[in-house]
């Protein structure tokens, strides 16, 4: 099957599209990669990848192998373009989250908006996580006029973590971590038309899922709707949004 997963040119998470990309690629499905302009190479934030603060906060060794591996594929430099993309050609779309300020280019962009929402339409399975899920929340429904996410149930990063990463990280960095003046959760809350379906999971601030324990993760399950909370959930998020896409998911 293809997956389209939509990137920036730059800044995107390390974990939660390296390790999505790795549990597909190995079950033997196609990964698409899509930038604003079709043939760029995009890049990952890069302080995931040496640690945001003295070493700390990024990425785990593990997904910074899978990002290496990512960058050594066919499909890193081929990407395809947001507005050329042909939404019926794919099985399933997959939404990857960052914070740092290239994200905006990807979660601000009205040509991918109108990608998302046909794909949408076509009632395939559709993954979302961290900030990622902003792009759906930011997405009008054609027939209805709401949000996509209008009346489903959704997670996306809580409050407290981004709140929590700011303020312990600001003295250096300063807005680093507010991708905008809105926290991501106060928006999504703001588009579903009952915020109660909102849930912000067990609360964890380093605690993260694994390839072999998921104790510390996080998803929603919502129909063919998959979302998530941070790179901490990935491997879960990765292996559940696999299961939609073959159809053995419950």
């Amino acid at each position: 099957m293809r997956v389209l997963m939509p990137v920036p040119d730059r800044d995107f998470d390390v974990t939660e599209v390296a390790v999505p990309w790795r549990l597909l690629t190995e079950a033997g499905h196609e990964v698409v990669l899509a930038t604003e302009r079709a043939g760029t190479r995009p890049a990952c934030d890069p302080r995931l990848l040496t640690g945001v603060v003295f070493g700390a906060l990024g990425a785990a060794a593990e997904p910074r192998r899978f990002y290496h591996q990512l960058t050594g594929s066919p499909e890193f430099t081929a990407t395809a373009g947001w507005a050329d993309l042909a939404p019926e050609a794919y099985d399933g779309l997959l939404l990857p989250g960052g914070h740092a300020p290239g994200m905006r280019q990807y979660l601000g962009s009205e040509a991918l908006r109108r990608q998302v929402a046909e794909f949408w339409a076509l009632d395939r399975p559709v993954g979302a996580i961290c900030h990622g899920v902003l792009v759906l929340a930011r997405t009008t429904d054609a027939a209805t006029g709401r949000s996509l996410l209008a009346d489903r149930r959704t997670t996306c990063l809580p409050k407290y973590m981004e709140r929590s990463a700011y303020l312990a990280t600001a003295w250096r960095l300063g807005r680093y971590y507010r991708t905008y003046p809105a926290y991501v959760e106060d928006e999504v809350r703001a588009a579903l038309a009952d915020p109660a379906r909102f849930e912000r999971g067990p609360r964890v601030l380093a605690a993260r899922g694994t390839a072999t324990d998921d104790t510390a993760a996080f998803v929603v399950q919502d129909g063919r709707y998959l979302s998530a909370r941070w790179p901490g959930d990935a491997y879960l998020f990765g292996r559940r949004f696999l299961a939609l896409l073959e159809g053995t998911a419950h």
